[in-house]
């Protein structure tokens, strides 16, 4: 799938079928749905749910939080925007 057919899917509100839960995750982030984002990836195990998941509690400003995910994601808080953020975590796992 392309960026540009995600970004499509959050305007219309209508997630694509078959997409890996970390996706999901930012799908909803998107749509305005922090908790049902935080929901997915709060549990699963593995570098990428991590990574999704110290995101979205930097986005909270919950920066405690979010280092321990980024820690747990073996990387570090980035210094950019969210959005910056957000755009290269699609990207990554398109």
């Amino acid at each position: 799938m392309k960026f540009e057919t995600f970004l499509q899917s959050v305007a219309h509100k209508k997630m694509p079928e078959g997409l890996p839960l970390p996706l999901q995750s930012l799908w909803y982030d998107a749509t305005g749905d922090w908790i049902m984002a935080h929901k997915i990836v709060d549990g699963p195990d593995g570098l990428v749910f991590a990574r999704v998941h110290a995101y979205l509690h930097r986005k909270e400003g919950d920066l405690w939080n979010a280092d321990y995910w980024y820690r747990k994601s073996s990387e570090t808080r980035p210094e950019m925007t969210l959005k910056e953020e957000w755009e290269i975590l699609v990207k990554r796992m398109l």
